[in-house]
């Protein structure tokens, strides 16, 4: 259906992944393409985090012109910056130790209050709750 989600949404949408798009070129990027910063030079990890944040950044780059088809990469970061919330900060909260050195962290990663502010919730109950799944083997 077209009109399954109305225009406003869909730009709202459309700005998120632009934000994202934006943000990262200015975070990520410049490590990326630093001449003195090379992949083999980086922390396993390190590296690891930053080739899935290219990618991310990538299909958010597609999200601006297809923005309910990649509606799971946001999902996806909502779902991750949630889970970290509950399961890193909130904790040392809870317990009176959260580091100040955290909370810029905290803060950034607190940010995907956007995302679940622009998610079309009713579409992603109607085609990835409701909506029969895809099969799993042929038809006899």
């Amino acid at each position: 259906m077209m009109n399954e989600v109305s225009l406003t949404r869909l730009y709202m949408l459309r700005a998120m992944y632009l934000l994202v798009v934006v943000g990262l070129s200015l975070t990520l990027w410049p490590d990326v393409l630093s001449a003195k910063k090379a992949f083999s030079a980086w922390e396993f990890f390190r590296g690891v985090e930053t080739s899935m944040m290219a990618a991310f950044w990538l299909l958010c780059l597609v999200g601006i012109r297809y923005p309910l088809q990649l509606l799971p990469i946001l999902l996806w970061e909502l779902l991750w910056k949630t889970v970290w919330l509950i399961a890193v900060p909130l904790p040392l909260w809870m317990n009176g130790t959260l580091d100040e050195k955290l909370l810029p962290n905290v803060f950034a990663i607190g940010a995907v209050i956007l995302v679940y502010a622009v998610i079309p919730w009713s579409y992603v109950y109607r085609h990835y709750i409701k909506k029969q799944g895809d099969q799993w083997r042929t038809a006899k």
